[in-house]
């Protein structure tokens, strides 16, 4: 169950970020029924949020709230349905970051609802060992979700 709702006043396609959620879900072998929210806000929300959660000033890319601190699953051993928690992503943030790094705003939102789908779901990026995993992960599941996309 994916929810996704975009307050923000850019115009991106929602169906790809619930296909996009849809292939990681079943790659990190999570319950399609686990429930996850993607909202989409301006700047001024993410700025209120950012400093309301993580005490940092100004807008941030992505943040991430998780629920029921479910983990990946395994073939023979799925995760669970439960409340994964939400991914609150900022367009004109993620429109900067594509610019800057020559990619399009989707390939940018598409790398950040990754990276926020992960961060539900236990990883993080605090120490340079759960850096690698994390961001080879990343890799792994955009590299993975593009390659079903072009057989779409």
């Amino acid at each position: 169950m994916i929810e996704i709702n975009n307050e923000s006043a850019v115009s991106i396609d929602e169906t790809v970020l619930q296909r996009l959620t849809e292939f990681n879900l079943a790659q990190l072998h999570v319950s399609p029924d686990a429930e996850v929210a993607i909202v989409l806000v301006d700047e001024g929300a993410m700025e209120s949020l950012h400093v309301q959660w993580m005490d940092e000033p100004g807008p941030t890319d992505v943040l991430s709230f998780p629920m029921d601190e479910l983990r990946p699953g395994s073939e023979d051993h799925p995760t669970p349905p439960g409340l994964l928690g939400d991914i609150v992503l900022c367009p004109q943030v993620a429109e900067s970051q594509a610019q800057t790094a020559g990619h399009t705003l989707m390939d940018e939102l598409i790398l950040l609802t990754t990276h926020g789908l992960l961060h539900l779901l236990g990883f993080d990026h605090a120490e340079p060992d759960e850096e690698r995993e994390m961001f080879g992960l990343q890799k792994e599941l955009i590299r993975g979700f593009a390659a079903s996309e072009r057989r779409r």
